[in-house]
């Protein structure tokens, strides 16, 4: 079976090109992250085709954030999509929403600690408390997990620390930010290896640009599977 802790993220613009980088994929990957940029190009509908037509887990990385009632509506509407993941905000007022969004469903919520993308100068410059990125990013996931979300999205360099934590017994930790040795950083800022990431607790690693624009995609893909199956991912509660 393909290892599903392989995430690759569907980044590109629109359902019919999500579709064919897929197919290109093959078997090399069963699971795939539909996010905001193809949201008007079809991602609804590309991802129950990928559920419903070629068996594949679907993570829609929406990150909602808005009042409480209007999360909860979103959520509820979006968990008829069969999905497997969502993301929201880690606010415990949206986790607390969007928990009631998703109840009789099988969604399982995901909650955005801070942004891969984003360091110490990005917090400030978004009036976010002080104090080291790292500790912002496991006070949130715990207030996420007390709120109820089945999960937390956190860079690699925080999931040991979030795995750490009590409250995270049987949650998951999501990390994007993660590209294979050599490969671009793009605008990601804290990152790590998929081996790195699964060693530090992550139990999925999220990765885009490096597969999806690959010469090779499904070579890529199988890359990061063969690095993940080999001694240095073994995950601490392995």
């Amino acid at each position: 079976m393909t290892d599903d802790r392989l995430i690759v993220a569907l980044d590109v613009p629109d359902a019919h090109a999500g579709l064919t980088l897929a197919e290109r994929i093959g078997d090399a990957a069963a699971f795939y992250k539909i996010g905001l940029g193809m949201l008007t190009g079809g991602g609804l509908a590309l991802a129950r085709e990928l559920k419903d037509e070629h068996g594949k887990r679907i993570f829609l990385d929406m990150k909602l954030f808005d009042i409480g009632a209007t999360v909860e509506a979103a959520v509820r509407g979006l968990a008829r999509f069969d999905l497997d993941f969502l993301t929201v905000h880690g606010d415990p007022h949206v986790v607390r929403a969007a928990r009631e969004g998703a109840a009789g469903s099988q969604t399982r919520i995901l909650a955005v600690t801070i942004l891969t993308s984003l360091d110490r100068a990005d917090l400030d410059a978004s009036l976010i408390r002080a104090g080291d990125v790292a500790d912002v990013a496991v006070d949130r996931a715990s207030r996420a997990f007390e709120a109820g979300a089945d999960g937390v999205i956190a860079s690699p360099q925080e999931a040991a620390l979030i795995r750490a934590l009590p409250e995270a017994d049987g949650r998951l930790i999501v990390t994007p930010g993660v590209r294979p040795a050599g490969a671009a950083l793009g605008d990601q800022k804290r990152v790590a290896t998929p081996a790195q990431a699964i060693a530090a607790g992550a139990d999925h690693v999220v990765v885009g640009r490096p597969v999806w624009q690959a010469e090779d995609p499904r070579a890529a893909a199988l890359a990061i599977q063969a690095e993940l199956a080999s001694p240095q991912a073994r995950h601490p509660n392995a």
